[in-house]
């Protein structure tokens, strides 16, 4: 078991005021079985002259903002407390062949009717030719799914390389397998194709992956990041597999998760729409994750 102090910070600075700004952010950390939250806050600064905290149709909280008064910067600062513990899962289900994952096909297991939606394509996640074929090579007939998810996995950590610049935000699936580069959406995007093209049922999960500074480097605070992973529907429970192919690894009490959806445009931190007569504006970004008892003091921070 772990406790961490999340803050976020999401700063935007325009060449000319805005005049009115409409956004939706998900910044507030889910309670599941394994995670407890303990606090949380969120400040829109400017203040909006309406704010409506919902849960969204994934059962994530998504907060929407309404600012009418002309800003030139726009702040939203998230923090939050949580305990993660490390996700136990049926070992039953992870030893079931692959093939029992597809919802569609196999209505008659409990929960199915709940996994369906995250077996269809989604707008960023498409399911390419070449995702299908990669795909195959590890959802072998009857390999377990425990199995044949660790595989993929593996095999997206070997075979991609993880850069920055290979893709943008607007990246296709095809664009990262052609590139075989891109960042932690990228991957978790090209795996949810890879399962989605053969009817698994697959989610992606937004949220933080707690790091440790290198050896003999002190802890810079708000150095962290956004992390993105996906879950894996376990046949006849409603577990979902946590798997981590920018890392390697299955999600673990280091991963503090936000929001699931199909795919980055579910559950993105910030989104929204501005009416402006700017030609350019600034974004930046600043994340920290640090243990509890580490945890920098919010006042101040930069």
């Amino acid at each position: 078991m772990m406790q961490y102090r999340v803050w976020h910070r999401t700063a935007y600075t325009y060449g000319e005021p805005v005049q009115d700004s409409v956004g939706q952010f998900h910044l507030m950390p889910r309670d599941l079985p394994w995670q407890r939250v303990t606090a949380s806050s969120v400040e829109v600064d400017p203040s909006p002259g309406d704010i409506a905290p919902d849960t969204d149709v994934f059962g994530n909280s998504a907060t929407y903002f309404h600012l009418t008064d002309p800003h030139e910067k726009l702040t939203i600062t998230a923090s939050s407390e949580v305990t993660v513990d490390t996700p136990a899962y049926d070992s039953g289900a992870l030893a079931r062949p692959w093939e029992d994952a597809r919802p569609l096909l196999n209505t008659h297991l409990p929960e199915a009717w709940r996994a369906v939606e995250f077996a269809l394509e989604s707008p960023r996640v498409r399911h390419e030719p070449e995702t299908t074929a990669y795909g195959a090579l590890s959802l072998t007939p009857g390999r377990p799914l425990g199995e044949a998810v660790t595989d993929l996995m593996r095999r997206i950590y070997r075979d991609f390389d993880y850069d920055k610049t290979a893709t943008t935000v607007t990246s296709t699936v095809g664009d990262a397998m052609r590139a075989r580069a891109g960042v932690c959406q990228d991957f978790a995007h090209v795996a949810l194709a890879c399962l989605r093209a053969h009817g698994v049922a697959a989610r992606y999960v937004s949220g933080y992956l707690a790091t440790q500074p290198p050896p003999g480097k002190e802890r810079v605070f708000g150095a962290d990041a956004s992390h993105a992973w996906l879950a894996v529907w376990l046949p006849g429970t409603d577990q979902w597999l946590a798997i981590d192919p920018t890392n390697d690894q299955w999600a673990n009490d280091r991963y503090v998760t936000v929001a699931w959806g199909r795919d980055y445009g579910d559950v993105s931190p910030v989104r929204g729409i501005i009416f402006t007569q700017a030609k350019n504006s600034t974004l930046r970004v600043s994340v920290d994750v640090a243990p509890l008892a580490l945890a920098a003091p919010t006042e101040g921070a930069a």
